[in-house]
C-alpha cells in the first residue's frame, strides 16, 4: 500500500520558528510532498520560501495553480490565496476567507483528505484560535494521520490544544520529535487501499443537517448557515466565508470595534457642527436657537463618552471593561 506521502502543515502565530526547525530536520531525499500554510495578513510579503530554503536541500517554492505534485518538494501557500490539493495537482484559489484568514489551514486539510485519504498526514503547529481543528478531523475521517505539536512546547498553544481537545489525535509530540516522527510515518505504509478506508469513525459532527442560523457574516453581512456539530460545527455564508464558533466570535468583536470607531467619528462630527451652529446663533442673538444647539452638543458628548469608554475599555464609574474582545494575534 502507498505510504503517508502527503504531509500538510498548518501554523499561525509563532509558526515561522517552528517551520524552520521542522523543515530543517527532514532529510532531503524524503519520498513525500510537503504543503505548508502559514497565516499571514493579505498585505504581507511572504519571505517563507526563502527562509526555508536555507534550512533544507529540498526544493521550496510558493505554490502555483495547476502545477503537478511531486515528491521531495515543499509547496508554500501564497499570500492572500488558499492552497488546495487536487488529484495530482496543486490548486491555488482566491476565494472567501475562513476564520478571517486567506490562506487558511482548514481548506488545505479538507482538500488533502478528499483527494488522498489515508495517505495524508495533517500537522497542527503553533498558533492562536482553533484553526486547523475541523480540517484535521476531516483527515482522520478519511483515514489519515493526525499529528499535533505538544501545546506545552508551542509558542502559541491554542491551535494545537484545540486539535487535542476535539480530534482523536494519533501523535502529540514536542517540536524536536516532529521531524523523525514524520520520516517514520512517510516510510510506514498506510496498510489500506483508499477503497478500504472506514469513512465513519463515530466522531461528532458528521451527517448533521445544515440549518439557517440567527447570525450574519461579519465580512459581508449575509445570512450564515450552521452545519456540523462539535469540532465540525461551522457557519458559512452564501458567498463562502466560513467560521468556527471561536472564529465567528472574534470576527464579530472586530466588526463591533470598527462600528464603534465609525460611531465615535460621527458623534464628534455632530458635536463640531452643533457647536458651530450654537456660535452662529449667539452672534445673531438667537438665544433660543443657541440653547437648542448647546443641548445637542451636551447630548452628543455624553453619547461620545459612552462609545469612547467602550473602545478604551474602562467604565469610569466602576472600572469594568466594556471593550469588545479583539482578535488575537495570528
Amino acid at each position: 500500500m502507498p505510504g503517508h506521502d502527503i504531509l500538510t502543515l498548518g501554523a499561525s502565530a509563532g509558526g515561522v520558528e517552528v517551520l524552520i526547525a521542522l523543515i530543517g530536520g527532514l532529510p532531503s531525499n524524503l519520498p513525500a510532498s510537503v504543503f505548508v500554510v502559514l497565516h499571514l495578513p493579505s498585505t504581507a510579503r511572504s519571505m517563507l520560501p526563502q527562509i526555508l530554503e536555507r534550512t533544507t536541500r529540498m526544493p521550496v517554492a510558493t505554490a502555483v495553480d495547476g502545477e503537478p505534485i511531486e515528491r521531495g518538494r515543499i509547496y508554500i501557500a501564497p499570500v492572500d490565496n488558499h492552497l488546495l490539493l487536487g488529484e495530482g495537482v496543486v490548486r491555488v484559489v482566491y476565494s472567501a476567507k475562513e476564520n478571517g484568514h486567506r490562506p487558511a489551514v482548514d481548506p488545505l486539510f479538507r482538500s488533502a483528505a478528499a483527494a488522498y485519504g489515508p495517505r495524508v498526514v495533517g500537522v497542527v503547529l503553533s498558533g492562536t484560535r482553533d484553526c486547523g481543528t475541523a480540517g484535521l478531523l476531516e483527515i482522520k475521517r478519511a483515514g489519515g494521520v493526525a499529528v499535533v505539536q505538544d501545546p506545552k512546547d508551542a509558542l502559541f498553544p491554542e491551535m494545537p490544544q484545540s486539535a487535542l481537545d476535539n480530534v482523536p489525535v494519533d501523535h502529540c509530540v514536542p517540536l524536536a520529535r516532529l521531524p523523525p516522527l514524520l520520516v517514520e510515518l512517510v516510510h510506514q505504509g498506510t496498510g489500506k487501499a483508499p477503497e478500504e478506508v472506514e469513512t465513519s469513525y463515530g466522531l461528532v459532527g458528521e451527517n448533521v443537517e445544515a440549518l439557517e442560523s440567527e447570525f450574519t457574516c461579519p465580512e459581508c453581512g449575509g445570512n450564515l448557515i450552521r452545519s456540523g456539530d462539535g469540532a465540525m460545527l461551522s457557519f458559512r455564508c452564501k458567498v463562502g466565508h466560513r467560521y468556527s464558533p471561536e472564529g465567528l466570535e472574534d470576527e464579530q468583536a472586530e466588526a463591533l470595534e470598527a462600528a464603534l470607531w465609525v460611531a465615535l467619528r460621527t458623534i464628534e462630527d455632530t458635536v463640531a457642527l452643533a457647536r458651530r451652529m450654537a456660535q452662529r446663533a449667539e452672534e445673531r442673538n438667537q438665544l433660543h436657537v443657541m440653547a437648542h444647539f448647546e443641548e445637542k452638543v451636551r447630548a452628543a458628548e455624553e453619547r461620545g463618552a459612552l462609545v469612547r469608554r467602550a473602545l478604551i475599555g474602562k467604565d469610569e464609574g466602576n472600572g469594568s471593561s466594556l471593550r469588545p474582545r479583539m482578535r488575537r494575534s495570528s
